[in-house]
């Protein structure tokens, strides 16, 4: 067995180990990182994505802190038009591939061991080669694994596929191609989440038409209208309008469900089915546009879950129902997150372990960038986990005024720490700090836009509170739904 020393040991070189990475490299010029990871690129998850599967919020915001992800333009075509880019699959892996041969490696300062896994003692073992290595850790082993991320191509189906029937994921379609004789006639698409609704819109935008495509869809689902999150440096008006809006919204409201209702009557979050009350909330963002496509698919399934597929029928716990015996089954059903992650919430900073998770809902590398910085610039645990108590992982309406008031708390510790408002000033993935910042140096008129937001944290706070509260209660005394029922992409 061969041993190596290092001061951090991470596990995973996704998006959370990449981004707490990359800010710990700049922050603590003196300390070595080794990180180890299943895969045999960088990237995590998105190295077992579907090929057509893009960010769902401008990637201005997403990576790590050090590199842009893609340039700063607006789409001039699809249902993205008007809007600033959505990085692609292919593009995301290539981001992490070039971060790692561009960036960590040539540091001198980080150690790469790609399809490994890690043993618990701090061992290390080759997937392929079976050799084991111990690690000596100086410092701190830090769990990049919190957010127990799931695709469709390494998910079990939660229900029985009978012998012959047409079953695949979404990142099998656009191989369809190769089988042109023997082209399914029709397609039902198996779960209610934003990988379900891309495989909706990639079929429809593929020429299927929506007569043909059927859609298993249980519960439905609020969604942020993407127009509205737009990059600070071009749209901090609407940011912070948006963020206004929501915090009246709070304030008027005696339940979530209200809220989101007062939000959608203005435009600020969308839903597929008017007609349906959604259930489900998991911080996807969406377009108009692909909001437009998806209400053109009727053949909607809300008989619950599937518990067995067979050619030519769906079974559901009360019900069977009928479909054209040529019918491809698409199992959109994983969850990208785990909510029943809330069980093992755990302090971020424990000693010798660090636990990277959510500082502010949804966002995700911020929120891993963030707590290097905080490893690298306070002394004690106690002093960290004061300034990054974790976030609430709701996903539903009705508790996510939960989220939003532990949001507008961190953004108050925040920014009354000189260090972290500093940090967010600077810090490429954060919603505004930038932006503001710049404004701030410039004199810029657009700082109009915040120039009333204090006095009306003010005013709704109370009510946000009150919301809130009630919110984080429900939360914390419901059960953890089944992993296969829900799907989110929450900066993931």
């Amino acid at each position: 067995m061969s041993n190596h020393g290092t001061d951090y040991l991470v596990i995973g070189a996704g998006a959370v180990g990449m981004a707490f990475t990359d800010t710990l490299l700049d922050e603590d010029p003196d300390c070595h990182i080794t990180i180890v990871d299943k895969h045999a690129k960088p990237g995590g998850h998105w190295n077992d994505a579907y090929s057509f599967v893009t960010l769902h919020q401008p990637s201005a915001t997403y990576g790590v802190n050090s590199m842009e992800l893609c340039s700063n333009r607006v789409d001039t075509h699809g249902h993205n038009t008007g809007m600033y880019p959505l990085a692609k699959h292919a593009r995301i892996l290539a981001y992490y591939e070039q971060l790692m041969n561009e960036r960590f490696l040539p540091s001198g300062r980080i150690t790469y061991l790609p399809l490994s896994e890690y043993q618990e003692g701090h061992k290390v073992k080759g997937i392929l080669s079976g050799e084991t290595q111990q690690v000596t850790v100086r410092r701190k082993l830090v769990d990049g694994t919190y957010f127990q991320t799931s695709v469709p191509s390494t998910h079990k189906p939660a229900f029985e596929i009978a012998d012959g029937t047409l079953f695949t994921i979404p990142g099998e379609l656009p191989s369809l191609w190769k089988d042109a004789d023997n082209l399914p006639g029709h397609f039902v698409v198996l779960g209610a989440g934003k990988t379900a609704m891309d495989t909706a819109v990639w079929l429809l935008e593929a020429g299927v038409a929506a007569d043909r495509i059927g859609w298993v869809r249980p519960r439905d689902s609020w969604m942020f209208n993407r127009k509205y999150l737009q990059p600070a440096e071009h749209h901090l008006d609407r940011l912070i309008d948006f963020q206004r809006r929501q915090m009246h919204a709070a304030a008027a409201s005696e339940t979530g469900d209200e809220m989101f209702a007062k939000l959608g009557e203005e435009g600020l979050m969308l839903r597929i089915d008017p007609d349906i009350k959604p259930e489900m909330f998991h911080f996807a963002v969406i377009s108009e546009g692909e909001i437009d496509l998806l209400r053109g698919i009727t053949n909607i399934y809300r008989q619950g879950r599937v518990k067995r597929i067979e050619p030519g029928k769906m079974h559901f716990a009360n019900e069977s129902v009928d479909v054209p015996a040529n019918t491809v089954f698409i199992d959109c059903t994983a969850s990208a997150v785990p909510f029943d992650a809330r069980e093992n919430q755990r302090a971020v900073f424990d000693g010798d372990t660090i636990t990277p998770q959510l500082a502010q809902s949804p966002f995700v590398v911020y929120s891993a960038a963030l707590t290097a910085f905080l490893e690298a610039n306070f002394d004690n645990d106690d002093e960290k986990n004061a300034l990054t108590p974790p976030a609430p992982l709701t996903d539903t309406p009705s508790t996510y005024p939960a989220a939003f008031l532990s949001n507008l708390r961190s953004t108050g510790l925040l920014s009354q720490n000189e260090k972290t408002n500093t940090f967010n000033a600077r810090s490429r993935l954060h919603p505004t700090g930038p932006a503001i910042a710049k404004m701030m140096a410039e004199g810029s008129p657009k700082l109009a836009a915040i120039a009333d937001i204090g006095s009306v944290v003010k005013e709704c706070m109370p009510g946000i509170m009150a919301l809130g509260m009630k919110a984080f209660a429900e939360h914390n005394a419901a059960p953890p739904r089944e992993a296969s029922a829900t799907q989110n992409q929450a900066q993931t």
